[in-house]
């Protein structure tokens, strides 16, 4: 058995512009198929003429008193109409908004990964809310976001405005940067070098990958001496100890 439609009980879209026989009013001022005005009269008199010339009466400004009617053809008044209409949706421009979120002890890296990402957003023509995500007791430092805030717009001067100035917001802090004149205007379209520094991080990689193949293939053609060394009798390398990075938003970066 085949399972019933749903019942859509929206009411179907009506015009609401009424037209010839739906026009109530006992006159009307009448605008010919030509623009001239031809003055009051009666809604029976200004109807017929509107069919002796094979056109429609249509009632384009009701609140008036009387309301004005015009002689014309209103298929293609809606037509045009619609085109219209169109257009101006096409000429529209739309704003989007992006939002990224920092924390306020952000490393280095990390900031310069978000920056790249508002940059990019920016050079779309979008907008971007910048957010600084409070924790615990860092809400009672609310100056480190203001820093961190304050660094991103100006680095990134050329290419942003700020819109709104950082606010607090409960255990958030926001900034609202919109894109520049120039990234608007079209004078700024990408960053000079972005391939190059690309091809530049990918060679070391290449080579990392032919040179480090750790294991038995890495001495398969070295010398006996240096293989026999390279077993569990030999002398291992010391690590580096790797170095702690301090966050943008730390004490001692507040005190320089």
């Amino acid at each position: 058995m085949p399972v019933p439609r749903r019942f859509d009980r929206r009411p179907p879209e009506r015009d609401t512009t009424r037209i010839n026989e739906r026009i109530r009013v006992p006159e009307v001022r009448l605008i010919d198929e030509t623009g001239a005005q031809m003055g009051v009269m009666p809604t029976d008199k200004a109807l017929r003429y509107a069919q002796d010339k094979d056109l429609d009466l249509v009632e384009v400004a009701p609140e008036a008193r009387p309301p004005v009617t015009r002689v014309l053809d209103y298929s293609k008044y809606k037509y045009e109409l619609a085109q219209k209409q169109k257009q101006a949706r096409k000429h529209q421009q739309q704003i989007v908004v992006r939002e990224i979120k920092f924390r306020p002890k952000i490393a280095q890296q990390d900031y310069e990964t978000k920056k790249r990402h508002v940059e990019r957003f920016l050079l779309h023509k979008d907008k971007v809310k910048v957010t600084i995500m409070f924790r615990g007791r860092e809400v009672t430092h609310p100056e480190r976001g203001e820093m961190i805030l304050d660094r991103l717009a100006e680095e990134l001067a050329e290419l942003a405005i700020v819109e709104q100035r950082p606010q607090q917001d409960g255990r958030n802090m926001t900034m609202m940067l919109g894109p520049s004149k120039a990234v608007l205007s079209g004078e700024i379209e990408g960053f000079e070098g972005e391939s190059s520094d690309e091809g530049d991080e990918a060679e070391p990689t290449a080579t990392a990958e032919d040179n480090g193949g750790g294991g038995q293939g890495s001495t398969a053609g070295a010398p006996p001496e240096e293989r026999s060394g390279s077993g569990q009798g030999g002398a291992k390398k010391p690590r580096a100890k790797p170095t702690k990075e301090r966050p943008l938003g730390s004490e001692e970066q507040l005190a320089d």
